[in-house]
């Protein structure tokens, strides 16, 4: 164990504010404390002598050494408490006292002065505003809930106290253990990032499991997760999936890109895997905590009832993973070991007079087939079928093979036995045949997980000095907002850009064009226009007779457009040639939880219509870079679908790369699009530009 061993292996609890009044939460905490506590628990109170029958302390000095104290007085005093702890030689604090950040603007000017307090002594607190913590290797439960946790290897927190309670009484229903239980509360100083780091280094934490509200600092946690994960599993269900901020949003990536889809990226990249449910957070820990990981994707199904059956190979079409397909040397075995009626395809239907025997039989033989990864075993109750025998078979076979095997023994109260015992092997039982493929499906992402590399961000020689003095120019705007006067950008990191200069006069736009091979575009360049091809300030195919009229045209019609718009010129630049070429978009949202989120996709005037997108939290490196080309539906077209000559993929993927570190190397950049990004056999070229910048940031 880490740093916070000691928060979940005391010696001693100090409950400070420990009382004996019916219905007070010192009251609570204390009595559940002193009912299974394996370590002492010294009351603190200076109204009693005695609390539950045990000797309670006016104060920490006059108490013994506590290694862990549990505050519950009213908000005003729990500072000084904390204080007072701090200076007897206590290093962790659970605050269970609400009235903090949670309340308004008084309780958190308490909470920031909470905070001052531990970091001046160097404290672990959990709280303000918890529920408290359990750890059942010791017996502990230091919270008011009503119930106390199972002993068990999943470690579990959760930014609601509640959903613990409630989590809680349907575990202990379900039979379901934990080894640590935390209510993270406010998270003033220990948040999520601080727990995972700690149950990554606990040998007997085989599953990490949470529910959260929000992630404080999600550029740690996906580097902290990401380690973690290399050996123990962290699944988590995320509430407040739906974002409506953005819709404020002033760019394509921003509009597209908004938290929900951070969150998405982060924990992707961080290896967590995402539940949508407390139904499904559990499915899969359960899968996660006792079996093996399979080697293959392939998932035989083995039953005595075809409805169930068919609802399995369903499941199993929904999921990752597939029916696997038996080796002839499988159907024959089958064959010869089943009645004449059962089906010895995938799935088996042993039929419905079958004995644990041949449940037992056909287990083995699909289990021996070297494409079959994992089983199901289905069974519907029958006067011929002990479930109590069936789950012992069971155990059996996946002893011998060492693959995943999970069961869906169907029926209420015959199957409880049968459940408990194969719990104690580790081999969950699911009601429902989805359930059960659900954490076979889970233990093959976490698979995935361990198997993937994640290759360091390059660092591109680039010109960074030019980049800053580029983006500074937002100090010289009335808004914080650069458009494609600010190319040079670009191209200070290495991104191409187009021959082109911007001009603002229109002797000046046909001097341009005349350097330029070929046929020029023209577009208005205004910080305050955003969609310059709706308004007609885009001219394409212009040739050098006609640039002085079309120069005109375009900021006549953006003047008419938007009197009022900030009209620094007219762009004139080098034509591309589209036609074997596929405008994509790459961009960047800064998330306030995870920082830069980078975009790719599907660009020009389709990028808001179609959605077809990938993200990344930045920075990243090449796989990422080219997992995220790989992502979009679109990604035939640069492959060279019908035809087509393929783009120059490794010039999108160097691109991505290299505008990861420009978001990463200027902080203040908060939003950036670079659409269209034109991708062709012979390169990339980059159209257009627009950044949003913090002017405080420079």
């Amino acid at each position: 164990m880490g740093r916070l061993s000691e928060l979940f292996e005391p010696e001693t609890v100090g409950v400070i504010g420990a009382t004996d009044r019916e219905g007070a939460v010192g009251r609570a905490i204390t009595a559940n404390l002193h009912e299974e506590f394996a370590g002492e628990v010294v009351p603190v109170n200076p109204s009693r002598e005695e609390v539950l029958g045990l000797e309670c302390y006016p104060d920490v000095t006059s108490a013994p050494p506590i290694d862990l104290a549990v505050v519950v007085v009213p908000p005003p005093t729990v500072v000084e408490a904390i204080r007072e702890v701090a200076e007897a030689g206590t290093e962790n604090v659970v605050v269970i006292t609400a009235g903090f950040s949670e309340t308004g603007s008084e309780g958190a000017a308490r909470e920031r002065k909470l905070r001052e307090v531990a970091d001046e002594y160097d404290l672990n607190v959990v709280g303000p505003n918890s529920l408290g913590v359990m750890a059942t290797d010791v017996g502990m439960n230091a919270t008011f809930g009503p119930e106390s946790a199972r002993p068990g290897s999943i470690s579990f927190m959760s930014q609601s106290g509640a959903f613990i309670t409630a989590v809680l009484d349907w575990a202990n229903e379900q039979g379901i253990g934990f080894q640590d239980v935390v209510s993270l509360g406010n998270k003033s100083v220990l948040d999520e990032t601080d727990f995972v780091r700690e149950w990554g280094e606990d040998p007997d934490t085989d599953v990490i499991i949470g529910y959260l509200e929000g992630i404080d600092d999600g550029d740690e946690f996906v580097e902290v997760a990401r380690e973690v994960t290399d050996e123990t599993p962290i699944v988590l269900v995320k509430s407040g999936r739906t974002d409506a901020g953005a819709q404020a949003a002033s760019s394509h990536t921003g509009a597209i890109a908004g938290s929900e889809r951070a969150y998405e990226a982060g924990l992707e990249q961080a290896g967590v895997i995402r539940a949508h449910s407390v139904q499904e957070l559990f499915d899969y820990s359960r899968a996660l905590s006792g079996l093996p990981e399979p080697e293959t994707d392939g998932v035989a199904v083995v039953t005595n009832a075809g409805g169930p059956g068919v609802l399995t190979t369903d499941a199993v079409g929904d999921s990752r993973l597939g029916m696997a397909d038996f080796a002839d040397e499988t159907i024959d075995a089958l064959s010869e070991a089943m009645p004449e009626e059962a089906n010895v395809y995938n799935p088996i239907d042993a039929i419905g007079d079958a004995d644990v025997e041949r449940f037992g039989e056909a287990l083995e033989i699909a289990l021996s087939d070297q494409n079959v990864g994992s089983a199901v075993v289905v069974s519907a109750p029958t006067a011929v079928l002990e479930y109590d025998k069936l789950a012992e078979t069971v155990i059996e076979k996946r002893e011998e093979f060492d693959k995943p095997v999970v069961t869906c023994l169907m029926g209420g109260d015959r199957a409880r036995a049968a459940e408990e015992v194969l719990r104690e092997f580790g081999i969950p039982n699911y009601f429902d045949p989805s359930r059960a493929v659900a954490g076979l499906d889970a233990l093959a992402r976490y698979r995935d997980v361990r198997e993937r590399s994640v290759d360091d961000p390059e660092r591109f020689d680039v010109d960074r000095e030019r980049a800053r003095e580029i983006v500074s120019r937002a100090n010289e705007r009335e808004d914080n907002r650069l458009g494609i006067e600010s190319m040079d950008l670009l191209e200070a990191y290495g991104i191409p850009t187009p021959a082109g200069e911007i001009v603002d006069d229109p002797g000046r736009a046909r001097e341009v064009a005349e350097s330029i091979e070929g046929d020029v575009v023209l577009k208005i360049v205004s910080p305050d226009i955003s969609h310059k091809s709706d308004i007609g300030g885009v001219r394409v195919g212009v040739s050098d007779e006609d640039v002085y009229d079309a120069y005109e045209d375009v900021v006549a019609r953006a003047r008419n457009y938007q009197p009022d718009a900030t009209i620094l010129g007219v762009q004139v630049q080098e034509m591309l040639d589209l036609e074997e070429s596929t405008e994509t978009i790459v961009g960047m949202n800064r998330d306030p939880q995870f920082g830069p989120l980078l975009l790719f996709g599907l660009g020009g005037i389709f990028v808001e219509i179609l959605e077809d997108t990938s993200v990344r939290v930045a920075p990243i490196g090449e796989s990422d870079a080219r997992e995220m080309i790989d992502e979009i539906r679109a990604t035939p077209l640069l492959r060279g679908a019908r035809g087509r000559d393929p783009a120059d993929v490794d010039a999108i993927v160097e691109t991505i790369q290299r505008l990861s570190q420009l978001v990463t190397d200027f902080p203040a950049i908060l939003e950036l699009d670079v659409n269209p990004l034109v991708a062709g056999p012979d390169g990339v070229q980059a159209i257009d530009l627009r950044l949003t910048v913090d002017t405080e940031q420079l």
